[in-house]
């Protein structure tokens, strides 16, 4: 059971290119918000900076946290392992800090199954449209058209995990889609009332998968 003065931990996923990253960047900015730092084996994008944006580790490293059990959540995705080590992440919590993690459903689904003693709340991104996050992905750091085409292929499924999650929000704006996650946010916290309209998530993600 939670306690009272712990932090919150605060999951944001999304199909890539659906803009969690950007989002959590803000939310990172909040009072007493802390990033959960991932470990990665990709290389590292033109705009990303080691050991703020990631932690930059070989595959064979990877795999020697995974057998000592370091990592609260661990994945691979596009051929890329990313987890989250959990030692930071606890020390964050313990002293009141939310922390804010930036990863994929299958990472999502772990946290959740291990039923830790802090609160949790979790988030989907979703894009306006596929027209939208095409439009995203072909002007990020991918020029090649079969990255691009790998990752709207990989949409069609990832989108369909919108349900296991608490809330889905969707990123037709930078700031209104911040503005309604610390909303939420706050909102959960304080165990008030909350604007949030499901069925208009599900009509949209009907639109999406149409």
């Amino acid at each position: 059971m939670p306690i009272e003065n712990d932090g919150v931990m605060i999951i944001l996923s999304s199909p890539s290119g659906a803009g969690k990253t950007s989002l959590v960047a803000l939310l990172s900015k909040l009072n007493n918000f802390e990033v959960s730092i991932s470990h990665t084996t990709r290389k590292p994008r033109s705009n990303e900076i080691p050991n703020k944006d990631y932690y930059f580790i070989n595959e064979q490293e990877f795999k020697r946290l995974i057998r000592n059990q370091e990592f609260l959540e661990y994945a691979k995705v596009f051929n890329n392992f990313y987890g989250t080590t959990r030692t930071q992440v606890i020390n964050y919590l313990n002293n009141g800090k939310n922390v804010l993690f930036d990863i994929d459903w299958q990472g999502a689904d772990q946290i959740k199954n291990k039923k830790l003693d802090y609160k949790l709340i979790t988030f989907f991104i979703l894009p306006p449209s596929k027209e939208i996050l095409f439009e995203r992905l072909s002007s990020r750091d991918m020029k090649d058209k079969l990255i691009v085409d790998d990752r709207m292929k990989q949409f069609e499924h990832d989108v369909l995990h919108w349900i296991n999650y608490d809330y889905v929000v969707i990123n037709d704006n930078l700031k209104s889609c911040f503005s309604k996650i610390k909303k939420l946010i706050e909102a959960e916290i304080k165990n008030s009332s909350k604007d949030y309209d499901e069925e208009f998530i599900r009509k949209h993600v009907e639109k999406l998968t149409s």
